[in-house]
């Protein structure tokens, strides 16, 4: 019914910056909160950064300052801008929203991930 589709990721060096993007489609009636959770080899998916349909974020202690979360409600769309980037930001990086979907139901919807990795 819905499908939420990451880009952006990849390979840059520290103190460099990737901009994420999740565009969602389908059966959508609106769009709840949106998110961006990330999981590293060995540890939990945590939240990164969430953002609220009239635009209220909130961000991990470890990203606040370098990561910016953005949304654009009329392209179902959620950004993700990461500057100063760390090696311990290298990670999956998975967008999430919450979804009304057309009928009324209210779903919890993930994209597939995208690896960002940042490395010398």
């Amino acid at each position: 019914q819905v499908q939420l589709v990451e880009s952006g990721g990849g390979l840059v060096q520290p103190g460099g910056s990737l901009r994420l993007s999740c565009a969602a489609s389908g059966s959508i009636f609106t769009i709840n909160a949106m998110g961006w959770y990330r999981q590293a080899p060995g540890k939990q998916r945590e939240l990164v950064a969430a953002i609220t349909a009239g635009g209220r974020t909130n961000y991990a202690d470890s990203v606040k300052g370098r990561f910016t979360i953005s949304r654009d409600n009329a392209k179902n769309t959620v950004y993700l801008q990461m500057n100063s980037l760390k090696p311990e930001d290298t990670a999956v990086y998975y967008c999430n929203a919450d979804v009304v979907v057309k009928g009324g139901y209210e779903n919890d919807y993930w994209g597939q991930g995208t690896q960002v990795t940042v490395s010398s």
